[in-house]
């Protein structure tokens, strides 16, 4: 399996953008895919996570009701929504794929990594 992000950018903060994962081949309906990022000098945190089958989606609480994650079959994607930014989101952002529950958020719980694709929120 492997995974492809993309979609980061420079941002002036309150803006949006719209980061892309996509899977190598179709995701098992068990498969929980999320966004992580680490911002410089900081440890991994967990951002949000749904899981391909059911659509349950698990979010951190510094972006409830500010970012949105969501699933594209055809293209075998996850997307994550993020509106109204913050310069505190600056960071790299990196999707992760897991058996099992959205629910979980400790970065060794997950067992496929993508490359990160930077945010950069400016004030």
């Amino acid at each position: 399996v492997q995974l492809q992000a993309s979609g980061g950018g420079l941002v002036q903060a309150g803006g949006s953008l719209r980061l892309s994962c996509v899977h190598s081949g179709r995701p098992y309906s068990s498969t929980a895919l999320a966004w992580f990022r680490q911002a410089p000098g900081s440890e991994y945190e967990f951002v949000a996570a749904i899981n391909w089958g059911d659509l349950r989606t698990h979010y951190a609480d510094p972006v409830k009701g500010r970012f949105t994650i969501s699933k594209e079959s055809a293209k075998n994607a996850v997307h994550l929504q993020m509106n109204n930014l913050k310069p505190e989101d600056t960071a790299l952002y990196y999707c992760a794929r897991r058996v099992g529950s959205p629910r979980v958020t400790r970065r060794a719980d997950y067992d496929t990594w993508g490359q990160g694709t930077l945010v950069t929120v400016s004030s």
